[in-house]
């Protein structure tokens, strides 16, 4: 785990998999804007099955407000569940991903 840059927190990195109507809606931009916002690094795509994946890496307050946030997404998305799992890497920036 790297430093954080808030003073007592170390970065963690998650893998989080939101369910539902979340892909045709603006999902995925969205969710890289508010990451981006957040200032976490990592990715986000589509997944054939229909579900959106993402690659998160930050303070773990920050991530748990990209979990609020993808628990609802952007207004015509209709989430079902986010799966969180840890995750891997640490990453420049916020990035889209083409659909694995």
């Amino acid at each position: 785990m790297a430093p954080a840059n808030d003073a007592n927190e170390v970065n963690e990195t998650w893998r989080l998999l939101a369910h539902g109507r979340v892909q045709g809606v603006g999902y995925r931009a969205a969710c890289a804007d508010r990451a981006t916002a957040l200032g976490l690094s990592g990715w986000v795509r589509n997944r054939a099955d229909g579900t959106v994946e993402v690659m998160a890496c930050g303070a773990p307050r920050k991530l748990q407000a990209l979990l609020a946030w993808m628990a609802s997404g952007p207004p015509a998305a209709r989430v079902t569940n986010v799966d969180v799992s840890p995750g891997e890497g640490t990453f420049e920036g916020f990035s889209l991903q083409p659909t694995a």
